[in-house]
């Protein structure tokens, strides 16, 4: 996703209406809708910002859990053989194939 900003560890996503002349996103990776809009783009980050904050204050005040972005786990498929080999490699590392993994996403992927 090109067009986006986050705040809170949540993403919004961007978009322009030239139509209506007005920007608008909402947040994205969640199951609950929620969107915001803007005349401008300074003006659509703190409608973001206050979008995240009124579903946060929202889900405490109706004693429920706001929804994350991500949990940190996936399952990815992929060749026997290959993970056979990563397998390998995580044991002569001394460490466990998820962390063997983890390692190696994080050499590729920086995390903030």
């Amino acid at each position: 996703m090109a067009n986006t900003i986050e705040y809170k560890g949540y993403i919004g996503s961007i978009e322009y209406s030239s139509e209506d002349k007005l920007f608008f996103g909402k947040i994205e990776l969640i199951d609950d809708l929620v969107t915001f809009e803007a005349d401008s783009a300074s003006e659509l980050e703190s409608n973001f910002h206050n979008a995240v904050d009124e579903y946060l204050q929202t889900c405490k005040e109706l004693g429920r859990k706001p929804q994350k972005t991500y949990k940190g786990v996936f399952n990815v498929r992929i060749d026997p053989k290959l993970h056979q080999k990563i397998h390998q490699e995580a044991l002569k590392a001394g460490i466990s194939l998820n962390a063997f993994v983890k390692n190696l996403l994080k050499t590729k992927i920086p995390t903030a």
